[in-house]
């Protein structure tokens, strides 16, 4: 079916060759090509012309004559109507997003300029460490939750598209070739009860006008639900990066603790190689080199326990690369990772655009919201338009142009009692687009709460950090002084290892404040929305 300019619709086969003219009944012309009169004139001299032939008439062709039917006027007037009509107001609420009170800024920022936020660096200036950067890319091309999160996207894709294609006509065909008597289409009819081959093909179109706008508010919610999870895989791509990080430094702060553990038991033995020379010169006790054994055995049984959390954060990285489990090469260590530079973390009203949870938390608002119109929409008719082209006949001998089967038309259907179901949706519609606004209004407050968390904590774990490595100085010095004094008969083995004994656990302190600085880094990179303003194409690539 094709529509034309002034009102004119043809119907036809191209394909067959068999096109001969066609007609525009409203003003009664027989046409060589899909062009309508232009003027009254035009209309005055066809029906002249046309009165003067013998054996037609304005109502059509005569029947020696091949070619198409002539259709009313007034059939493709309404369609053309109806098509403009199909673009009116779509039914339903109008997305708005909740007003929300937004901080002006941060706890102890200070004055916040509009320059570069820490959020505006990409993942390679945060983490500078070579052997990291390798494997956050291995993790961005491999992991099984970003893939899966990508297929995911794809799905809403072809959703989005097939919500898509309910704008337009739905063309298909059919045929019926059977050998029967007084039945066809595998259905009994009135007959003359002979045997023949009756024959049927024809095309078809439906299409449904969109007057009430449900396709449209179908089709905003597609692309609504489309965007949330393209956001959701944007979060899940920072994620990845962060959780890679944290899982890289969580690896070598053990390293740092196995390191210490090895170097404590070494002490610890020093001790008990002085004490036991001294027991066996008579000069000591046997409790000396009791507690001193005691000590190396303590330390020492924390060297396997540290190994075995060693080979479990290997795995759990490979898990993350999308990797058997297996070592993970490196060669840096803990104290060599440097914390980024001092960058503000932005305005509070930032998030809102760079956060991905925000993101897909409004784009499902907005596809909550789209379904109340399309809830709203069922309560009226559905109007649509049908038409059918092809042949009917007897045997396959009479399938000619006198077999030919034509309609076109409209519907109409809509409910009248549904014992309140109609309604229901209604109301369960709205109901769902209060509880997305309210997962929105959290999902910013706990952005907010994140943000201000991760501030407090790395402004705080400086301070930490220097009092921890003056601790680490102190206890280090105490050792070498007792250790001295000991040999030299002023001091006794308690004091010696309780200094060494108080050295321990003040080494794994500050490597565990170590990590924890870089964690609270990547916990307000991730908190901020890092990388907001990379494209897809930029995560995996260091330029």
């Amino acid at each position: 079916m094709k529509l034309t300019s002034g009102f004119c619709i043809t119907v036809g086969w191209d394909e067959l060759g068999r096109l001969r003219r066609q007609l525009c009944r409203s003003f009664e012309r027989p046409l060589q090509r899909s062009v309508c009169p232009n003027s009254a004139s035009d209309v005055a001299a066809v029906r002249s012309r046309l009165s003067e032939r013998s054996g037609e008439n304005c109502n059509g062709l005569p029947r020696r004559c091949t070619g198409w039917p002539v259709i009313p006027w007034r059939i493709p007037s309404l369609l053309i109507l109806a098509f403009l009509l199909s673009g009116g107001c779509a039914l339903g609420p109008r997305f708005q997003t909740p007003d929300m009170d937004i901080p002006g800024g941060f706890l102890g920022q200070g004055v916040v300029s509009q320059q570069v936020t820490l959020a505006d660096l990409p993942w390679w200036a945060m983490f500078e460490d070579d052997t990291l950067q390798d494997l956050i890319q291995t993790a961005l091309t491999n992991n099984y939750d970003l893939r899966i999160a990508i297929k995911r996207v794809e799905e809403y894709q072809a959703l989005a598209a097939q919500s898509r294609a309910q704008f337009f006509p739905q063309i298909g065909y059919q045929g019926d070739l059977e050998h029967s008597r007084n039945a066809f289409g595998g259905n009994p009819i009135m007959g003359t009860g002979e045997t023949g081959n009756p024959l049927m093909l024809a095309g078809s179109a439906t299409w449904e006008l969109d007057f009430w706008g449900r396709i449209r508010r179908l089709n905003e919610a597609a692309r609504a639900q489309l965007a949330a999870t393209d956001a959701a895989r944007r979060g899940i791509m920072l994620t990845l990066v962060c959780n890679v990080a944290q899982a890289y430094f969580e690896l070598l702060e053990l390293d740092l603790e196995l390191e210490i553990a090895k170097r404590t038991r070494g002490s610890f033995q020093e001790s008990l190689d002085i004490f036991s020379r001294k027991l066996a010169g008579g000069a000591a006790s046997r409790l000396e080199t009791s507690r001193a054994e005691a000590a190396v055995a303590s330390t020492a049984a924390t060297i396997p326990d540290l190994e075995r959390q060693i080979t479990i954060k290997e795995n759990a990285i490979n898990l993350l690369l999308g990797r058997n489990p297996g070592p993970i090469s490196r060669d840096a260590q803990l104290r060599d990772q440097d914390s980024p530079p001092e960058v503000p973390a932005g305005l509070p009203s930032d998030l809102l655009r760079r956060r991905p949870d925000i993101l897909a938390a409004e784009q499902n608002l907005r596809a909550a919201n789209a379904q109340i119109g399309v809830a709203i929409a069922q309560c009226f008719p559905k109007i649509g338009l049908t038409s059918l082209f092809g042949g009917v006949s007897p045997d396959l001998n009479s399938f000619n142009s006198d077999a030919m089967a034509w309609s076109i038309g409209g519907n109409l259907t809509g409910p009248i009692f549904q014992g309140g179901a109609l309604l229901a949706q209604i109301r369960q519609a709205r109901a769902q687009t209060e509880e997305q606004s309210l997962t929105y209004e959290q999902t910013v407050r706990t952005a907010f709460q994140d943000v201000a968390n991760a501030l407090i904590t790395r402004v705080k774990l400086e301070d930490v950090y220097i009092q921890q490595a003056r601790c680490v100085r102190c206890y280090a010095d105490a050792v070498v002084v007792s250790r001295e004094r000991y040999i030299a008969g002023k001091a006794s083995y308690y004091e010696v290892l309780e200094a060494q004994q108080q050295l321990f656990p003040a080494e794994n302190n500050l490597a565990q404040t170590q990590l924890d600085r870089l964690t609270a880094v990547i916990q307000l990179y991730k908190a901020l929305g890092g990388g907001w303003n990379l494209a897809d194409a930029k995560w995996g690539a260091i330029p």
